[in-house]
């Protein structure tokens, strides 16, 4: 069967690595330290993907403009403390080793810092399987279509050719808005129903079933 993508773009957090609670419990101690009420953690899950500024504004929008950099220090404390606790998901690392032997192209587009994507991809051993990445503090962060116009263009790779995976519904309106096909990891920060109602071509329970579904489809 001919293939029909050659660049798959993953994002990170919720969908290449087990870290979604791991980023909940930081903002919920980064808003205590600083006397805030935590927020639940649906709502701390949903900023999950955006940038650092984007999603304290979301979650802390009555904040002063002085206290953001406070909460986000306070944040970023409390999880390099416990990034020790941020895992691949089951079956990522051998699954993107094998989508790269396989020839697909891959790149990472993600709401973390070019500091933090550097530091969690050589520490789970990826950093030599992805062609290029872009990160939240390099341009506009989801879900505006920056991230992927920027790979597209970097890569010399058609958007119809292109699939993104993303456990994010801000996954799914970047990759809508830069006319890339999406697949869905249900098994991240985002409600399964939520990333249904974006219309992706899938849904996947589990890195192992994106494995599947990639060699079956893309």
């Amino acid at each position: 069967m001919a293939r029909r993508f050659d660049l798959l773009v993953f994002d990170w957090d919720g969908t290449v690595v087990d870290s979604a609670g791991h980023i909940v419990d930081s903002i919920q101690a980064a808003a205590s330290d600083i006397g805030l009420a935590a927020p639940s953690d649906e709502r701390a899950r949903h900023i999950i993907g955006l940038g650092l500024s984007d999603a304290m504004t979301y979650l802390f929008p009555d904040l002063s403009t002085a206290d953001y950099p406070r909460l986000t220090e306070r944040y970023r404390f409390h999880y390099l403390a416990g990034d020790h606790k941020v895992k691949l998901f089951d079956g990522a690392y051998d699954g993107i080793r094998d989508f790269r032997a396989a020839g697909f192209s891959l790149a990472v587009a993600t709401g973390k810092s070019r500091m933090g994507l550097d530091r969690a991809l050589k520490d789970s051993g990826l950093q030599s399987f992805f062609h290029a990445s872009r990160c939240a503090d390099e341009g506009f962060p989801k879900p505006h279509p920056d991230m992927l116009l920027y790979l597209l263009d970097e890569l010399a790779v058609d958007a119809h050719r292109t699939l993104m995976i993303g456990d994010t519904t801000h996954d799914l309106e970047m990759a809508r808005s830069a006319g890339v096909p999406a697949v869905a990891a249900g098994y991240g920060a985002h409600p399964r129903t939520n990333l249904e109602a974006q219309r992706p071509l899938a849904c996947v329970s589990s890195f192992r079933e994106l494995v599947q579904w990639v060699r079956q489809n893309a």
